[in-house]
């Protein structure tokens, strides 16, 4: 037998390995509630992301829209795992027109030198958590925001820096957003749902990573509906820079983009010691949806609002949200 003929099952065995790797390594993405709404298919040299609809709002996220911006993120932690284990790939979104939850598809194309960069972000991204504290310390540097903007627009989508009255804007549209949602019973009942005891293991937000009271914050954070046990100091976030994630377009491929351009942002601002928290009552309502959109002169559409602060290195943060574990998350033959 030839050594051509013994290489083929090694590199077949090889690329499964990595493929699985990948789908394990993306389910430590953030998404809305922490949701984990993606599952994964794994068949030959090919890794397809699909929603899965089980986990899906539906009443605070009625399209998808940033469940579809989750499983943009969960894809892009995907690529970097590929691309630092040595791989090379392509990636088509939405390849299957008839199938609107069939997102994206990775292929396996043979080796590639091991990619730097992705060997930084993946390192970075089992260290990314949410922290709903107040911001403390200096406002983010512009060097820092370059590097963040940068990784962002390498994606496909753009960064709007807010201007201080735009900020106070922002808090209207924040709050006007989470009160209209919290007339609503249905949406209530959801939330309380994704923060209680009834969610399924190994997803939803736990008591550890809500405050234990309402933040002083300029720009209001989410009302969970009660208080967990993250404890916060009675500052303001003044040193807090708020950015802006859109795009030219509001579709579901654009929202995967958007996801994408999310993680390289987020494991960008690790690499630079910031910290990133996002907001996304404003872009579930519509009309203050469309409120976001005159921020940016309507020339482009809103995804999501980040806040973005200096970390304390010693300072761990928060507990990681629980996360599910992979064999119910990838689908293997």
């Amino acid at each position: 037998m030839s050594n051509d003929a013994l290489a083929q099952p090694i590199d077949a065995l090889a690329e499964v390995h990595a493929l699985t790797e990948a789908a394990t390594t993306a389910g430590y993405a953030p998404s809305i509630h922490n949701t984990q709404p993606w599952r994964w298919r794994l068949t030959d040299r090919t890794l397809d992301l699909f929603t899965n609809r089980s986990r899906v709002l539906t009443v605070t996220d009625p399209d998808a829209r940033l469940a579809t911006l989750s499983c943009g993120v969960a894809l892009h932690h995907a690529r970097m795992s590929l691309a630092a284990q040595g791989w090379r790939v392509t990636t088509t979104l939405m390849p299957e027109s008839a199938d609107p939850d069939h997102l994206a598809r990775i292929h396996v194309d043979g080796r590639a030198p091991v990619d730097l960069p992705a060997t930084l972000h993946l390192r970075a991204i089992p260290l990314r958590h949410t922290d709903r504290r107040p911001v403390q310390g200096e406002p983010v540097g512009q060097q820092e925001l370059r590097a963040i903007t940068a990784a962002v627009e390498a994606e496909g989508t753009w960064l709007h820096t807010l201007r201080p009255e735009q900020v106070f804007e922002l808090a209207s549209a924040a709050d006007h957003a989470q009160r209209t949602e919290a007339d609503e019973p249905a949406w209530r009942d959801e939330l309380a749902y994704w923060t209680g005891g009834t969610r399924p293991v190994g997803t939803g937000i736990p008591d550890a990573a809500i405050p234990t009271r309402a933040t002083r914050t300029t720009v209001p954070g989410r009302d969970f509906g009660h208080h967990g046990d993250l404890r916060v100091s009675a500052d303001h976030d003044k040193a807090a820079v708020f950015v802006m994630l859109y795009g030219r377009a509001d579709e579901p491929t654009d929202w995967l983009r958007a996801g994408a351009a999310l993680s390289a942002g987020w494991l960008t601002a690790i690499e630079s010691g910031v910290s990133v928290l996002p907001h996304s009552a404003p872009v579930e309502v519509l009309a203050t949806r469309q409120a976001l959109r005159v921020m940016l002169a309507s020339v482009g559409h809103p995804y999501l609002v980040l806040r973005l602060g200096t970390t304390d290195p010693a300072d761990a943060g928060p507990p990681h949200a629980p996360r599910l574990p992979a064999d119910q998350i990838i689908e293997q033959p």
